[in-house]
């Protein structure tokens, strides 16, 4: 996975980010996510990239009994460790990939926004489908294939700088995604709509939840916030594991 997230310039830039100074209430897709969770009272909760912990830290007001973050970047978890700390939260440096989802561990298994930077993503599908209990839950935002699946992954202009359209192409080739992403060269990967549904079907679980964000009605006085509304951005999925 990209390490990019260590990289002082881009971590300065990605702390500005309202989302980061702010939390969950910045973020555009929170009224939509938020109500997906699933019960937390006296749960176990692992969020995979987990970055500065406002999931973590909301499961722990949920009221869930243990909550592990996890993630690549060693800044993630250190501002994560000092702004969403709590007594049934730990923290710890891993990667998706290295972590050892240990079977029928967890009952709730969150990831926002890191999943487009993983490469095999069926693999973590049956990791993820191994380490929640029977009756567990999935639930995940990442970046829509329609934002993913352009090779910049930015908007087509005109000549005096308006925004035209979002190009979506190579569609069907799903990989690797050299994009610039707060001034830095970002590797994030592509994958299918059917990629997505069918690996986890594939895998044991059953579909609760499809939705693409669309921000709300009050964030529309923010810059760009309405362009939002051109093409979707974000895709949240709830899944549940039968065993």
């Amino acid at each position: 996975m990209n390490r990019v997230y260590d990289n002082e310039v881009f971590f300065n830039q990605y702390a500005a980010m309202p989302r980061s100074k702010v939390g969950l209430s910045a973020a555009g897709e929170w009224h939509q996510l938020k109500p997906l969770f699933p019960s937390l009272q006296e749960k176990k909760v692992l969020d995979l990239g987990c970055g500065y912990g406002w999931h973590c830290k909301y499961a722990e007001e949920q009221g869930a009994s243990h909550i592990l973050g996890i993630d690549l970047s060693g800044k993630m978890i250190e501002e994560a460790r000092r702004k969403n700390s709590g007594a049934r939260i730990t923290y710890r440096i891993c990667g998706i990939d290295e972590y050892e989802f240990p079977e029928g561990e967890w009952d709730c298994v969150v990831s926002n926004l890191a999943l487009h930077y993983v490469e095999d993503l069926e693999a973590v599908f049956q990791k993820v489908f191994r380490t929640l209990k029977d009756n567990g839950v999935f639930l995940f935002n990442m970046e829509h294939p329609v934002f993913t699946s352009g090779q910049k992954q930015e908007w087509l202009c005109s000549e005096d700088g308006r925004l035209q359209c979002w190009p979506v192409d190579n569609y069907f080739m799903p990989g690797a995604r050299h994009t610039n992403f707060l001034g830095c060269d970002v590797v994030k990967y592509h994958h299918t709509l059917t990629q997505i549904f069918m690996g986890l079907l594939r895998n044991g679980f059953s579909l609760e939840a499809v939705q693409e964000a669309e921000p709300p009605e009050e964030m529309m006085n923010i810059p760009g916030m309405k362009d939002e509304l051109r093409r979707p951005m974000m895709l949240l999925v709830k899944a549940r594991v039968k065993k």
